[in-house]
């Protein structure tokens, strides 16, 4: 059995599977299961938008159906809800945003104000991220989201491969790495949402 093809088609996104890249090299923009270059973008940051966007339509579906409880349901003491992962997703998605186009190192007061229980998550953040519903989360999200795929559409690929001369100090680090690390931090954390999920007052047991 090839299990990466049952794996995709078991995703059930109508009219995605079947797509394939343009004749041009590019990938359809309703398309989730194309990762490649996307029309507006460059070639290279095109492919690392193409992985963004696939991640973050896995989290969405993963919680639109989500209770305002079940997403702040605590499991335990030293656990994180579903609701405050959410918004982490958004604030680190912020935070690599000001460092990337801005240059900056840290969130100014303001920001740490809106997201600095997000971020660090922790005790502030079982305190101080509860009581909202799916949309208000979804609405950090796209809002941040939004904002940085415009500004990587004024981009092109020498920036997104370019070193960073304050994080090389002990290793190599280039804006690419940052925003891989955004997509596979958001991966992680979707499999800390499946778990919270199955651990939910009255799940059904996990299958796999």
């Amino acid at each position: 059995m090839n299990y990466g093809l049952t794996a995709a088609a078991s995703l059930a996104i109508p009219g995605v599977f079947p797509q394939t890249a343009t004749a041009h090299g590019f990938a359809p923009e309703d398309s989730l299961l194309v990762i490649g270059p996307m029309k507006g973008y460059s070639p290279q940051i095109g492919t690392l938008v193409s992985m963004l966007n696939y991640n973050r339509d896995t989290i969405i579906r993963s919680v639109k159906s989500l209770t305002m409880a079940q997403l702040d349901f605590l499991f335990d003491p030293h656990a994180n809800t579903i609701g405050g992962l959410l918004l982490h997703l958004a604030a680190v998605d912020y935070f690599y945003q000001i460092n990337t186009f801005e240059g900056r190192q840290e969130l100014n007061e303001e920001e740490k104000k809106e997201w600095g229980a997000a971020m660090e998550l922790g005790d502030a953040g079982r305190q101080e991220i509860k009581g909202h519903d799916v949309p208000y989360y979804l609405e950090k999200l796209s809002a941040v989201r939004e904002k940085t795929l415009t500004l990587l559409k004024t981009k092109n690929d020498k920036w997104l491969l370019a070193l960073d001369p304050i994080w090389s100090k002990e290793q190599p680090v280039n804006t690419y790495w940052k925003w891989f690390h955004v997509c596979e931090h958001e991966s992680n954390h979707r499999g800390q949402i499946s778990f919270l999920k199955s651990r939910l007052p009255g799940a059904k047991p996990a299958k796999d």
